[in-house]
């Protein structure tokens, strides 16, 4: 397989340094940056990867000097990007409601009611600061 941009494939962590990971795909090294490897803020990279780990990534450019960049979320985006048509409808459950509209509602209301008390207290008490004499 060749690689280019787009592609998706498996690859190997080879070495892990503060600011990515290097990843050997065919033969090859590319680097997955730090900001690549989650949908979340990574703080610390080998809390999300080790060496040796074998990682689904994908290729997002390769510069005229033969560096290769690679993202691990993009491909697990790709991954989890399925189209209406390949879901199996059939198999997919509603979620059941719980209670009727009348129970759902004096909850909400109650809830509320409790909410806004707490919210009065604590700015009843900000309200008896200083005063002019």
């Amino acid at each position: 397989m060749t690689l280019e941009a787009g592609s998706i494939i498996e690859g190997t962590v080879v070495n892990i340094t503060n600011f990515g990971a290097f990843v050997e795909i065919d033969g090859k090294t590319g680097l997955v940056h730090i900001s690549e490897v989650s949908d979340t803020y990574v703080k610390n990279i080998r809390d999300h990867l080790k060496e040796k780990d074998k990682v689904r990534v994908k290729v997002i450019s390769i510069d005229a000097n033969g560096k290769i960049s690679l993202s691990i979320k993009q491909a697990i985006q790709d991954k989890k990007s399925v189209k209406p048509s390949e879901i199996d409808w059939s198999k997919e459950k509603a979620k059941p409601a719980q209670g009727n509209f009348e129970d759902r509602l004096s909850k909400f209301l109650k809830d509320s009611e409790e909410r806004f008390q707490d919210i009065k207290k604590h700015t009843d008490g900000k309200k008896g600061g200083y005063r002019k004499s």
